[in-house]
């Protein structure tokens, strides 16, 4: 690919994990970031999370000495083959600063955003290359989970969803293309459904914080680490398959939809779950918990690779 120098806008969570799964498959990095201390800080991460992005596969060449930093977005930018920004979440700080990018960079390479809620079509809207700025949001954290959501904004063309439909695709990610774009996007959307209705279950004392992990990780969770809703569900019709389930099952799925919960958020709820989370951790720290996650999701993502064509 022609791409081989990837600007990282914006190095806190998002960014420095994007920074090294990009180095850990053979690219250099450029990374920009003007908060105070965000070098070191950046570079820590990379380090800490080298081992296990290496895992899904260490590039020829890669190394994380082919990251380099600077405060200059210009100078970032403006040498790079493809953008990742990954500022906080205000629309008029993401409106400023796709057009700053878009001024320096050459007029064939790709900005992506990672954007988690904002739209496209409000972040372009001062951009005069428009065409090329497209939503690339990852599921955290990037370096580990696949998933890409790649959505355009008004006045984006075909062919830049496309080119990063396909740059994803090769970097060993998992993109989906969102037809059009809504606020929150799509998985956030879906995971904020399912925990609304676990809030409500909490709240309406049908479950303690504990238990209602363990009804979607044990349960549900488990066939939807292997496949989605609607596959599951043609396993799920029997030899009738998709079919026999809209059939047959689905009529009693809907008329349930009116009953599910729509929960007010208290401060004694909030402290609830508070509370049964930190029982639930049992001690163990963010980074231990974290560790334990990316491992099981490693060997999870091993485990599907087998088989997939």
């Amino acid at each position: 690919m022609s791409i081989k120098r990837i600007a990282i806008v914006g190095t806190g969570t998002i960014g420095a994990s994007w920074a090294t799964h990009f180095l850990v498959r053979g690219f250099d990095v450029v990374a920009t970031d003007p908060g105070p201390g965000a070098e070191e800080a950046l570079r820590r991460y990379v380090e800490g999370a080298w081992d296990t992005a290496a895992r899904l596969g260490l590039a020829d060449g890669a190394s994380p000495d082919r990251l380099s930093f600077t405060t200059d977005l210009t100078a970032a930018v403006s040498a790079s083959d493809f953008v990742q920004e990954n500022a906080p979440e205000r629309p008029e700080l993401k409106l400023k600063l796709l057009a700053d990018i878009d001024r320096a960079a050459a007029p064939e390479v790709i900005i992506a955003s990672s954007s988690s809620g904002i739209t496209m079509s409000v972040m372009q809207a001062d951009c005069v290359h428009a065409e090329r700025t497209v939503i690339g949001h990852p599921f955290n954290p990037p370096h580990v989970i696949p998933l890409v959501e790649v959505v355009g904004g008004a006045r984006t063309s075909r062919e830049t969803i496309s080119a990063a439909m396909d740059f994803y695709t090769a970097v060993g990610k998992k993109p989906v293309l969102l037809r059009k774009e809504l606020p929150g996007h799509v998985a956030n959307r879906l995971q904020s459904a399912l925990y609304r209705e676990v809030v409500h279950l909490i709240a309406d004392g049908v479950l303690g914080v504990s238990d209602a992990d363990d009804a979607v990780s044990w349960g549900p969770g488990l066939r939807w680490g292997v496949m989605g809703p609607n596959l599951l569900w043609h396993l799920g019709g029997g030899e009738g398959g998709i079919a026999h389930f809209m059939e047959t099952l689905m009529p009693r799925m809907t008329e349930s939809w009116p009953a599910l919960g729509n929960p007010t958020f208290t401060p004694d709820l909030e402290r609830e779950i508070v509370t049964g989370v930190l029982e639930e951790a049992r001690g163990r720290s963010i980074d231990e918990l974290s560790a334990e996650r990316d491992d099981t999701l490693l060997e999870l993502i091993a485990a599907r690779a087998k088989y997939q064509s």
